[in-house]
């Protein structure tokens, strides 16, 4: 069976720029794709190339697991589960750093940029974390990984280290490709529409988060930039805040930008932000409803151990594969 599989870091809360630009492509993508199964984690290994409080980040595990099920993920279609609970991630990363070359980790943008503003105290595992995103990539045998439109450098890097390792181990792995969603693939900020909306930004007024309250959903879509202009209407070069806005409401409600023009032609902004306000609130609701029930609950754990047992099936194998592929160990007999 063919497979996909995405992941998330644990860290800061996860908002609608998530949700929109990703989540809830995925939650369609199985049922769109059920030959496909669906391998989803919480990539808390990668969460600790910088210090976080234990507690902090056990509490963001589990906030984001049930999030994730909140948002409409089928335990029955997908496996969910926590990366550091499948020791073949760790494992598997060791052995692509022996197949990738400095120079190509150099080039990583996250390392680059930290590297400029010369922070102190980088650590060899944000150096090497593309290794280690390879190796959750690769182990699945995955052939699509839902990306953002900022992330396809990782994926590209994971597609040149599997190339590299089949060549030298007689076709080892599967090469994955990208999977964008053509619209609302990016989500910008709030405040600064010409950047993606973060959920690591230091401006809490830049994002919608899932869990927000309804007044604060409210205010954020109020207050958000757009321009002097006071026209609805679709012009992302030009004017960034209003099309942003624009695609939050397209991608919910599946109105095209056209009528959006359309129905708003002759009003202002304040009409056209207190219904996509309402729009907002209304499609978090449930999903917030849904993980106040889940969230401390033992179908939550049986969800994440039901992945679990799934995802350490299939990697530990390829682990075992690899090894002997490369000799490590003692020939299998």
């Amino acid at each position: 069976m063919k497979r996909i599989l995405s992941g998330i870091k644990p860290t800061g809360s996860l908002n609608i720029g998530t949700y929109l630009g990703s989540l809830k492509n995925f939650v369609k993508l199985q049922d769109k794709m059920p030959d496909y199964e669906f391998f989803i984690f919480i990539a808390d290994l990668h969460a600790i190339t910088i210090y976080k409080d234990k507690q902090e980040l056990r509490d963001k595990t589990k906030e984001l697991a049930a999030l994730y099920v909140a948002c409409g993920l089928n335990p029955e279609r997908v496996n969910l589960f926590i990366q550091s609970e499948i020791p073949a991630h760790s494992q598997m990363a060791y052995l692509l750093q022996c197949n990738s070359y400095v120079g190509e980790l150099e080039r990583m943008i996250q390392y680059k940029e930290k590297s400029k503003k010369q922070e102190t105290g980088i650590t060899v595992g944000l150096f090497t974390y593309p290794t280690l995103m390879a190796s959750d990539i690769l182990l699945y045998d995955a052939e699509f990984v839902p990306v953002g439109k900022d992330q396809k450098q990782h994926l590209e890097l994971a597609r040149d280290i599997a190339v590299r390792a089949n060549n030298r181990y007689n076709n080892i792995f599967t090469i994955p490709n990208p999977l964008i969603a053509e619209v609302g693939a990016k989500i910008n900020s709030l405040t600064d529409p010409t950047s993606k909306m973060d959920k690591s930004d230091d401006n809490d007024k830049s994002r919608i988060n899932l869990l927000d309250s309804e007044n604060i959903i409210r205010k954020r879509i109020k207050s958000a930039v757009t321009d002097s202009l006071g026209t609805v209407k679709y012009d992302p070069e030009k004017r960034p805040g209003v099309s942003n806005l624009m695609t939050i409401y397209n991608v919910i409600t599946n109105t095209s930008f056209t009528d959006i023009e359309e129905k708003y032609d002759g009003m202002g902004y304040k009409e056209f932000k207190e219904d996509l306000g309402e729009i907002v609130f209304q499609e978090l609701k449930p999903i917030q409803e849904r993980y106040y029930k889940l969230v401390n609950s033992k179908e939550l754990d049986d969800i994440l151990d039901k992945g679990r047992e799934r995802a350490n099936q299939v990697a530990s194998k390829k682990v075992f594969k690899f090894n002997d592929r490369i000799g490590l160990g003692r020939k299998r007999k």
